[in-house]
């Protein structure tokens, strides 16, 4: 079946030649995130925008899509063409997510539920995080016409961990996505200029606070005492003390998908499956944790050859536009995590701004599958791409 994504594009100019009308949000991607970045206040800005240490990770994700090029063949039937591909038992209408993000309203007051019911408009998965303004309960009902995983920050305490990976099967997720390169927040200069952790504002622990084993190791409950909930959070929120045993633990907790976020190491990758993991996310975490890290997309290939097909690999970090999706998908991504955009259109417009962003990310990778000559999501493979000389 012939996918509609690429007509978004033509609705644009029809509108534009019958009505007179021009688009309300920024079409090109560095506008968006231009626009973005002035609507919002200087310590949400430096907390979406910006990177760890010099920030060098974060323009080598960008660097890395650069010199991967595309290349396109001539004379092939594109005009039937599909992106639908189904990840670890969710159908996704293309192999796009949503990023975990936490916090996001202070991007807009709506947050999560904003980019939920943007996502479940478009078929398009979200990934919940765990530092959500709102909670997952909230945020599944937000998107429940949608398909939907949760991120799992791994607290101090077992009972904890449990709690929130059973709260999030109970209310409809289809996978846990466990992050494992946040255990401490690293060097991120922007914060610190403008002394800015939301967290300490209670601000993003809404799964906490609204959690029955979180809530009984408070003295007071956390609408008495706010800041002492808060001081319970920070002394739980991270658990560094994980290691590859305690996976098993978690596998006890759920019947759910399980994939590993932040894997960069071929050897990791390995070791993932070995342990019976399901999926992995090849992912330095947007530029956000180790400055001077592996450019993402780098590391990508190495890992994909490694595992095969003992486990599914998906990609986070410098995703910027379909192209950018179109390179991860052709160097072995299963499906592409969308983090930043997804932030800068929520910033602009709210949900109508998550799902414009969302709707120019289908129309484009559409269009370059099929410029590219493909008509099919599987037939994107690495001989798409040469390397820039």
């Amino acid at each position: 079946m012939s996918t509609p994504f690429a007509n978004f594009q033509y609705g644009i100019y029809l509108n534009g030649a019958t009505q007179g009308l021009r688009p309300s949000h920024p079409m090109a991607w560095d506008a968006l995130e231009r626009e973005a970045t002035d609507r919002m206040a200087p310590g949400p800005r430096g907390y979406v925008n910006g990177g760890s240490g010099t920030e060098d990770t974060m323009r080598a994700n960008l660097d890395a899509f650069k010199r991967h090029r595309i290349v396109p063949r001539m004379l092939r039937d594109v005009e039937t063409r599909s992106l639908e591909r189904t990840v670890l038992g969710t159908t996704m209408p293309a192999p796009l997510l949503i990023a975990p993000v936490g916090v996001q309203s202070i991007v807009h007051p709506d947050g999560e539920l904003a980019v939920a019911r943007a996502a479940a408009s478009t078929g398009i998965p979200m990934i919940a995080s765990t530092a959500s303004s709102f909670t997952m309960e909230a945020i599944a009902e937000a998107g429940a016409q949608g398909p939907r995983w949760y991120q799992l920050y791994w607290p101090r305490g077992r009972d904890l961990a449990r709690s929130l990976v059973q709260r999030a099967e109970a209310a409809g997720y289809e996978a846990i996505v466990v992050t494992l390169d946040t255990w401490l927040l690293g060097w991120r200069p922007r914060d610190l200029q403008e002394a800015y952790l939301p967290f300490l504002e209670s601000v993003g622990i809404a799964n906490y606070l609204s959690d029955p084993v979180f809530r009984s190791t408070l003295e007071t409950s956390p609408e008495e005492d706010p800041m002492a909930a808060v001081g319970q959070f920070v002394g739980v929120f991270s658990n560094p003390s994980v290691t590859w045993e305690d996976l098993s633990f978690l596998r006890e907790c759920t019947s759910l998908p399980i994939i590993l976020k932040g894997v960069l190491h071929a050897d990791d990758a390995r070791e993932a499956a070995a342990r019976g993991m399901d999926g992995i996310i090849v992912s330095n975490h947007g530029g956000r944790q180790v400055d001077g890290a592996i450019a993402a997309l780098d590391a990508l290939p190495a890992v994909v050859d490694a595992v095969g097909a003992d486990i599914c690999v998906l990609f986070d970090s410098g995703v910027r536009c379909g192209a950018d999706a179109f390179k991860a998908l052709a160097l072995g991504a299963r499906a592409v995590c969308i983090g930043r955009p997804a932030m800068w259109g929520l910033a602009v417009g709210g949900e109508e701004g998550v799902r414009t962003v969302l709707q120019c990310l289908l129309a484009e990778l559409d269009l370059t599958l099929a410029l590219s000559g493909l008509s099919h999501v599987d037939q994107i493979d690495r001989s798409a791409l040469t390397l820039a000389p």
